[in-house]
This record gives C-alpha cells, sequence and structure tokens, in this order.
C-alpha cells in the first residue's frame, strides 16, 4: 500500500441499527483523480466524513502515505495533508478572499505578518495551479466558480497533498466546470491526489482516472475509468439496468396554464432578481429555465408560487389573476391547482423532525380526506402515507420513520408524491434532482414527462443542463433576472452554456 496516497482498511460504522459502512476497502493511488459515486444513502459521504474527522469508524484503520493515521477532527485530517471543498463552502462571505484562507491558520500572534506571509504564499500558489483570484475581493461579490476557487486555495495554503471535492460542479456553469477540470488535471500534473464525490456519471468518466461504486454501504467495484462505461457504473449503482435517456413522444401543448407578465420581484436587501421577466407555460408541455443559481430562478418560482412579493407585473393561473404584488396564498395557489416542489427541501418543503406521514400530507393537511371531525384522522393519513411510499418506492418503506433519517433523494420523493398526487394542472419544480443518485433521477424524470403527458403544465427550474434538455418541449435562460433566451429542446450544451454566462441570444446562435 505504500504507493497509496491514501488506504482505508476494513472500515465499519453504524448510526443505531442503520449500517451506513459496512467493510470498507478503498487504496486511492497517489497523484490520480479517485471517483467515488454511489445512489443518495450509499455512505459516501459517511466515508468521506470519517478521512475528513468529522466521524470515527467503529473498526477499521486509515492509512495515510502507507503509515497508520488516526484522524479524530478536521485538524487531524489537514495535519496529515488532506483537504475537503464542500458542496455548500465554508466560506464566509462579508470576509476578503485572502481573510477566508488564512482564518484558522493565521499562525502568528501579529495578523499584519500573517496576511503578509499568505499573500507571498497565496501568490505562489495562484501561479502554480493556475488559480488566479483577487486577494483583497471581498468573497460575496464573486461569482461561484471563483468562491470555489478560494475553496481550493484554503486547502492548498493548509498543504494539502490530498483533496476531497464533493459534488464540485453544481453550481457551475458548462465553462466553469471546464476550467474546474483543468485545475484539477493540473493539480494532478502537479503530484496532488484527488478524490471526486459525483452523482454527474459523465463528470467521473471526463476526468477521473479510477472509480469506485458504493452500494448499501458496500464497496461493490473499483473500476480504471478507461475500461468502464457509464451504463456499467450506473448499473453497478442501482444494481439493475437504468434508462440513462428520457423517453418522451412530442408535446402537445394545449390552452395556456401560466402566464408571466413583466414580473419585477426585489429581495430582501432591496436587490433587483427578477427584471421584467415574461413567459406562457401551456397544458401538455414541460418548459424548463436554465442558468446559474443566483440568476433569479429562485425568487421568480417563489413569486410564482406565493412564498415571495412581486415589486409588479402579474402571474396568471388559467387566465384568472394571482396577487403576487398583494397578498398572494401558497394555500390559495394549492387549492386553484398550483404545486410547488421547492429547491431547498430541507427549509420549504419538509419538516425534518416530522415523520414521513405527517410531511405526506404537509400543506394539505385540512383537507377533509386527512380529517375526523375537527381532528386529524392517524390512521387515514397513515395508509395514505403508505400507498404513495409504494407507488414512488420511497426507502425504507416506513411512514412513521422521521423524514430526517431518509437519504436526499428519498425525502425528494416524499416531496413529489405530495405535490404530484393531488393532480395538479400545474406543477412548478425547483431543481427536482439535486443531490439525488441516477437510479432515482430515472424515476422522476419519468413522473414529469407522465405529468405532461397526462395535460399538466410543468415548470423546471434546474442548473443541470443534462436534465433541462433531456426534460423540457422549450428552454429559457436566465441571467442576471432576465430571460436571455429561449431555446427548442434540442439546443447544444455550448449554445445554452453560452447564454447562461451573459452572451446576448444573437451571439449564442452564432
Amino acid at each position: 500500500m505504500t504507493d497509496a496516497a491514501i488506504a482505508l482498511v476494513g472500515i465499519n460504522k453504524s448510526f443505531g441499527p442503520v449500517r451506513a459502512n459496512r467493510d470498507i476497502h478503498l487504496e486511492i493511488p497517489r497523484g490520480t483523480i479517485h471517483g467515488i459515486i454511489g445512489e443518495n444513502g450509499a455512505g459516501k459521504s459517511t466515508l468521506m466524513s470519517i478521512l475528513y474527522g468529522f466521524y470515527q469508524a467503529d473498526s477499521g484503520e486509515i492509512r495515510v502515505g502507507g503509515k497508520p493515521a488516526r484522524i479524530a477532527t478536521p485538524n487531524d485530517a489537514i495535519a496529515a495533508g488532506i483537504g475537503m471543498v464542500h458542496q455548500h463552502f465554508m466560506l464566509v462571505d462579508n470576509f476578503t478572499v485572502l481573510e477566508n484562507i488564512i482564518l484558522g491558520a493565521e499562525g502568528e500572534a501579529l495578523l499584519n505578518a500573517s496576511i503578509a506571509r499568505a499573500r507571498a504564499e497565496l501568490a505562489r500558489l495562484e501561479r502554480d495551479y493556475g488559480l488566479e483570484v483577487d486577494p483583497d475581493a471581498v468573497v460575496e461579490e464573486l461569482p461561484v466558480g471563483l468562491q470555489q476557487r478560494v475553496e481550493i486555495l484554503k486547502a492548498l495554503y493548509r498543504g494539502a497533498d490530498v483533496l476531497i471535492l464533493d459534488e464540485p460542479t453544481g453550481v457551475l456553469t458548462p465553462a466553469e466546470a471546464d476550467h474546474l477540470f483543468r485545475i484539477l488535471a493540473q493539480l494532478k500534473a502537479e503530484g496532488k491526489t484527488i478524490v471526486l464525490i459525483t452523482h454527474k456519471l459523465r463528470e467521473i468518466m471526463a476526468i477521473t482516472d479510477n472509480v469506485s461504486v458504493m452500494r448499501q454501504g458496500q464497496m461493490v467495484a473499483t473500476r480504471k475509468t478507461s475500461e468502464t462505461s457509464v451504463e456499467e457504473l450506473a448499473e453497478l449503482m442501482v444494481g439493475r439496468r437504468v434508462l440513462l435517456r428520457v423517453e418522451k413522444g412530442n408535446a402537445k401543448p394545449g390552452a395556456v396554464k401560466l402566464s408571466v407578465k413583466d414580473l419585477v420581484v426585489t429581495d430582501s436587501r432591496g436587490v433587483t432578481m427578477v427584471r421584467g421577466v415574461s413567459f406562457d407555460v401551456r397544458a401538455g408541455e414541460i418548459v424548463g429555465i436554465a442558468g446559474v443559481a443566483g440568476n433569479g430562478q429562485s425568487e421568480l418560482i417563489e413569486t410564482i408560487c406565493g412564498v415571495r412579493k412581486a415589486a409588479s407585473g402579474t402571474v396568471l393561473l388559467d387566465a384568472t389573476p394571482v396577487d403576487v404584488t398583494g397578498n398572494a396564498d401558497p394555500g390559495e395557489l394549492r387549492d386553484r391547482g398550483l404545486a410547488h416542489v421547492p429547491e431547498d427541501r430541507h427549509h420549504v418543503g419538509l419538516v425534518l423532525a416530522f415523520e414521513e406521514s405527517e410531511n405526506a400530507i404537509l400543506g394539505y393537511h385540512d383537507r377533509p380526506e386527512y380529517l375526523s371531525g375537527p381532528f386529524l384522522d392517524r390512521a387515514d393519513i397513515v395508509k395514505d402515507a403508505a400507498e404513495k411510499i409504494a407507488r414512488y418506492d420511497i426507502r425504507p418503506a416506513n411512514p412513521h420513520l422521521k423524514t430526517a433519517n431518509f437519504s436526499g433523494g428519498n425525502q425528494q420523493k416524499i416531496v413529489l408524491s405530495r405535490e404530484m398526487e393531488k393532480d395538479p394542472g400545474v406543477l412548478v419544480v425547483g431543481q427536482p434532482t439535486r443531490g439525488v443518485d441516477v437510479g432515482a433521477i430515472e424515476f422522476i424524470h419519468r413522473q414529469l414527462v407522465a405529468m405532461r403527458d397526462a395535460g399538466k403544465a410543468v415548470l423546471l427550474v434546474s442548473v443541470e443542463l443534462d436534465e433541462i434538455r433531456s426534460l423540457s418541449d422549450r428552454i429559457l435562460v436566465m441571467f442576471d433576472g432576465r430571460i436571455v433566451g429561449e431555446r427548442d429542446g434540442e439546443a447544444t450544451e455550448g449554445e445554452l452554456g453560452l447564454l447562461m454566462a451573459g452572451v446576448e441570444r444573437k451571439e449564442a446562435a452564432e
């Protein structure tokens, strides 16, 4: 194992009766990019959390550079040369780049001396690895691609030889993702070892040397990337053949179900996030909105669904106005046939401390079918939840389990089952497969197409271009709060990527 940068030997970890990691053996060769994939709940995040010191294994051994290492805290991991770039960046927004990089690693009593030393080291790291970023820029003013560079620089500044990246392209444009891959290739060329956790199999094929597959807490396979395929990896992840392409016929659009005209929305800071947006969604079609996160998509769908107030503009649902500038109410809109799958399932879509059966009726709990007189009918609620669990293959199949104990993909199915089962005329879906594994993605996509084919109007917001392109009959691209282009489902990734980066419609078409 002396050629391995990292070796995990017989790692076991349980949380109560749940065995998250089962006798895991993994070697990651030095100077390679190693992918780790698996369904939600497969145990990959737990394994990386053990490697980075967030959790301790119940048994087993970690070896770094061939030698046993005790990693009880993230500081131990950093001392062992292991750094981690989290999916949700761990940066202080109102600090500068330089302040974020030295935070927690100042090293000297006099801060000015630390800053001067850090500035010189940062210049070297930027030069060596092509990670240019203004050290005096305030982090909240940087685009997400540059914020990610700051996270990588933080790890390198602390001496990381092994870099763990968790879903690193989730908030990047295709161009930014390509640039990240060039950075990773440069890090590899300089002798660094990269561990890449992602559910995007095409990224695995594009950038990794080796890939390990986890399923139900076990390591089921490790392959040289050049000797495998997307199809084989998907099957290894799920344990069955997976349909990777969305099968759907041509749309048959009907009447306009949702109409948005000249909508303007400001956020809590008074910043205009949606700037005069107009579009229609018809029965029997999926309209996708593509764009990098933070360009107004979230504020747009929150306003349409009555969660946020508009500054001006109109929204019509079945040709009847929605009071978006006044007192639009999500409950009233649900009664009018508009269902909403929010982008943030944890903070908006679910109450994690509630049981699955309680979340399965959230927002619809005052409907007669769930009541016995003035009280909730617990028996009917549990029966209803069990039926949804069976139809949507929610695992574990336990309506009494706290929702926090379900994986992300199964939490998403809970929200989708709740909203879709009410047979809405309009379905607004934000990031339907964020953090969801390939098997659950296949299922969710089938459900959305079935809704369309049943004559429903579907408005889909996603940062995943593959998802937008494969599901949408029409694609709108948002940049800086505006619709900057409209394309059909045949639009190329490059064309949409240019629009997402702010290239005007005419230029993108050339």
